[in-house]
């Protein structure tokens, strides 16, 4: 009788860790959600565009990736508009409404060669997120888009540098970058870090390409494209860059 107590005991005790751990893993970071307004609207018209078909280019992410309608548009034009690109950047995004928009459209009937995703800095704002859980709603969105996409590569960037300089924050970026780089295979999934391209060796952030310390202007998205450009076409498959 006091054995099959004990062995009670223990599935109790076993059961209630592995709910604790499931509990752990649903942080706001990995549980899609939606936002209203204008964020429906746009997810509408993108949603919108994806039926249209002829997708080749995902561009993922949140208000810098927004960006490349405005101050990033000549070089929207250069080289992403002729590769049949789709901008996915929604002003204020978090992994958990990238996770909620991919789940509600945005991958319907495509399969495009390339997705690049910069997201996760809305997810550092004070103590929302930590950056264990930041890397694990970016390799949420990387699982999302294999298992919808599975021909299409995808390429992380790390989270790009914000405020004047090196910070708490920047550091909490840093981190959850690299952790999520581990989902990287060289195959599939790859990653790449162009952070200092935006830097001084001191690790100032210059006004002269983030006005604000946090959204490119048209150098900064400049200096994005052409950072990024070589990966870019080596992941298309095209044998010369654009």
């Amino acid at each position: 009788m006091k054995s099959k107590f004990l062995i009670a005991c223990l599935a109790v005790s076993i059961l209630s860790s592995q709910v604790l751990i499931a509990e752990e893993k649903q942080h706001s970071a990995v549980s899609p959600a939606h936002r209203h307004s204008w964020w429906t609207l746009r997810n509408d018209a993108v949603n919108e565009r994806v039926k249209q078909g002829n997708v080749d280019l995902l561009m993922i992410g949140d208000s810098i990736t927004h960006g490349w309608e405005g101050g990033g548009k000549k070089y929207w034009d250069k080289h992403y508009a002729p590769r049949n690109a789709v901008n996915m950047g929604f002003s204020g995004d978090r992994t958990q409404h990238v996770l909620w928009r991919l789940e509600h459209g945005h991958l319907e009937g495509i399969s495009p060669k390339l997705a690049v995703l910069m997201i996760g800095t809305n997810n550092s704002n004070g103590t929302d997120n930590t950056a264990e859980e930041i890397a694990g709603g970016i390799v949420a969105i990387c699982k999302k888009l294999r298992a919808e996409c599975p021909n299409m590569k995808i390429l992380i960037l790390a989270i790009f540098p914000r405020g004047p300089e090196p910070s708490d924050q920047r550091q909490k970026n840093s981190e959850a970058s690299s952790q999520a780089s581990k989902i990287a295979d060289g195959r599939m999934i790859h990653y790449l870090d162009i952070n200092d391209k935006f830097l001084t060796k001191d690790g100032f952030l210059s006004k002269k390409v983030m006005p604000d310390y946090l959204h490119p202007n048209e150098a900064g998205y400049k200096i994005w494209a052409e950072a990024i450009e070589p990966k870019v076409a080596e992941l298309m498959g095209e044998k010369h860059g654009k």
